[in-house]
């Protein structure tokens, strides 16, 4: 078998616990598997004696040597031999590679876990055939939080051994993959430099009721890009004088499709975000419900996560409608408020991050900072405070968290910053009044998502044209006369968004070129 052509797509790694497999023999669940179309098998079971084991091991190798397809072992060099299989997998505290590669030859394939840059690089100089990267995601088996290294790490580590000239090594990941968010660990994981060369799986196969099925499904997702890519995979080059010239008609075209802006939002704000999405030309619904979510997932909008009041079982809706929107692939606001205020806070940013894919993340110095990683950040409530960051700081950071998390990030304040990871704009539109009102930045959120309803090839597209709407109609209701102050500007507000919708339906888009924005 020729180490180079191995397909490491569908890694099916087993387990024989009571709690995956059940009553059942595993091989039979790994000859389903394989006929589904997993196409590398490891054996790994920490309990059985060795007589044992290399006797499911020869079982299991006339199930995938009929298949063409390698059966390594987990840790076990001596069953690996015994059983006369491919190869083995070994951890980094189980044998080391070289003693490994002794004992095996170099036709064995030995796959090394991996869990940092320094591991990784370090078993790929060393020989390593793959590297196991993970833990991806907590699990009922693996809920050490600090071997939970995320999308986020695991592209970190394919970006590094591509700079480092070893990108031609072959890498999984492993840890919580299933179904529901295997495209979005591919999608998020790939970079310019490497991408994964596939997903090592346990229990979404082993303990599914029909494990074929559960490969072929499996499979098919692999070799398909999730549905809410389309909207970062036209990166068209737009230069302020473009955006100017879209925004309007952008904004007919929302006013015409009157597409669903379904908002999960703090108490404090639903009436105004309810009239905010009307004004602009979207049609809302307020609602909390995760098990409401898969039936409004299906009616072509846009879907706030607002995370102003933040409990447990709000997050558990958060993530049932995350899921919801992300199968379909419906555009999803973040809008991790109060991030950065207490700890339960900062965990539960972790979590929705965790849980599902973001097509914009929005908040202020403190949020965006926590979102990517920042640690020691304080912050009052959810007022943005002081900024603590230069503009160019602010803008690396809302670059560079775009560009791991592969989707737009907002960065609010006396200067905007936005960000695609490779387009980037200021925005200095705005008034004072806006940091004097309830709910201004939950309303931008809601403004955001009803664009991003209608724009699905340009999600960078369509959240400036929002930011651009939501601030000139804030300059355009301070000065007009029944303005006096924050309580009589929230009207004019909501008025003046309606009348950029309107000019716009008109076909009269002069109010963009209020713009104050920059290209970075």
């Amino acid at each position: 078998m020729d180490r180079q052509q191995i397909n490491y797509s569908v890694y099916l790694v087993t387990d024989s616990t009571a709690g995956i497999l059940g009553d059942r023999d595993l091989v039979p669940v790994v000859a389903a598997a394989v006929k589904g179309g997993a196409t590398i098998v490891q054996l790994r079971d920490k309990t059985s004696e060795t007589a044992e084991l290399i006797r499911i091991a020869k079982r299991l190798h006339d199930v995938t040597r009929a298949a063409n397809i390698p059966l390594l072992i987990n840790d076990r060099v001596d069953v690996a031999l015994a059983a006369g299989v491919e190869g083995v997998h070994i951890g980094q505290d189980d044998i080391d590679l070289a003693s490994a590669r002794r004992l095996l030859g170099q036709q064995a394939i030995i796959g090394v876990t991996a869990n940092s840059e320094e591991e990784a690089l370090t078993a790929a100089r060393d020989g390593a055939d793959y590297l196991g990267i993970g833990t991806v995601f907590a699990t009922p088996t693996k809920d050490n939080t600090k071997s939970i290294i995320g999308t986020a790490g695991v592209r970190q580590i394919l970006i590094k051994l591509a700079e480092e000239g070893l990108g031609h090594v072959r890498t999984v990941c492993i840890g919580g993959i299933n179904h529901s968010n295997v495209q979005r660990v591919l999608y998020q994981t790939a970079s310019a430099q490497k991408k994964l060369d596939g997903v090592a799986v346990v229990s979404a196969i082993i303990a599914a009721q029909d494990p074929q099925e559960a490969a072929s499904s499996l499979s098919q997702l692999i070799r398909s890009p999730p549905a809410f890519a389309a909207a970062f995979t036209s990166k068209t080059s737009l230069n302020r004088d473009d955006m100017i010239r879209a925004a309007p008609l952008l904004v007919k075209r929302l006013a015409e499709q009157k597409p669903l802006c379904h908002n999960m939002t703090n108490l404090v704000v639903q009436n105004f975000a309810a009239n905010v999405v009307i004004a602009v030309g979207a049609s809302p619904i307020m609602s909390n419900n995760g098990n409401e979510a898969r039936d409004l997932a299906q009616l072509g909008g846009s879907l706030v996560v607002n995370m102003g009041t933040s409990t447990p079982e709000g997050r558990a809706n958060y993530l049932q409608a995350i899921r919801a929107y992300n199968a379909v692939g419906g555009p999803i606001l973040f809008d991790p408020v109060g991030a950065a205020a207490t700890q339960d806070r900062r965990d539960g940013v972790r979590e929705l991050m965790a849980g599902g894919f973001f097509s914009v993340v929005k908040g202020n110095e403190g949020e965006i900072r926590t979102v990517a990683g920042a640690v020691g950040i304080s912050q009052r409530g959810v007022d943005s405070g002081d900024a603590q960051l230069s503009l160019d700081q602010r803008v690396e950071l809302v670059r560079s968290t775009a560009a791991r998390e592969r989707n737009v990030i907002i960065l609010s304040g006396p200067i905007d910053v936005v960000s695609d990871g490779e387009r980037t704009v200021t925005i200095r539109n705005g008034h004072e009044y806006l940091g004097e009102i309830t709910g201004s930045g939950c309303t931008l959120g809601a403004t955001v998502a009803s664009l991003l309803a209608v724009e699905r090839k340009d999600a960078f597209l369509a959240v400036v044209t929002a930011m651009l709407m939501y601030e000139i109609a804030a300059e355009r209701a301070a000065p007009r006369p029944d303005v006096k102050g924050p309580g009589t500007f929230v009207p004019a507000f909501i008025d003046e968004l309606y009348h950029i919708r309107q000019e716009s339906v008109e076909g009269n888009g002069a109010w963009a070129a209020a713009a104050q924005l920059e290209f970075r």
